[in-house]
C-alpha cells in the first residue's frame, strides 16, 4: 500500500480494488482529491517524489478550485441515426 496519494499528498487512501490473482495490482483511491491509480502503474503516477510538479496538487488548490459541472439531463430524444452508426440504426 502506498503511504500517500502522489497528486495532493493526503495520507488518507484506501484500497478500491484488488486484482483477481493476488499480489499484483490493486486500485487505491485518495480520499481528500479523489485521485485513482492502479499499483502496477510507473512511479510517475503512483509516487509523490516521482509525480509530475505540473500536476501536483495542494491544499489551496482543492480549496480553490472551480466546482465541476453537473452532469445534464440524459437526452430522451436519443442521437440523430447517422451518430449511432450502422450497426444501431
Amino acid at each position: 500500500m502506498t503511504d500517500c496519494c502522489p497528486r495532493c499528498a493526503h495520507e488518507s487512501v484506501s484500497t478500491l480494488y484488488s486484482s483477481p490473482v493476488p499480489g499484483v495490482w490493486d486500485v487505491v483511491q485518495c480520499a481528500r482529491c479523489l485521485y485513482t491509480w492502479r499499483t502496477s502503474e510507473p512511479d510517475r503516477r503512483t509516487r509523490r517524489a516521482a509525480y509530475p510538479q505540473a500536476f501536483r496538487l495542494t491544499v489551496e488548490d482543492l480549496a480553490n478550485a472551480a466546482e465541476v459541472p453537473a452532469v445534464p439531463p440524459l437526452r430522451t430524444d436519443g442521437p440523430p441515426a447517422a451518430a449511432r452508426g450502422p450497426e444501431l440504426s
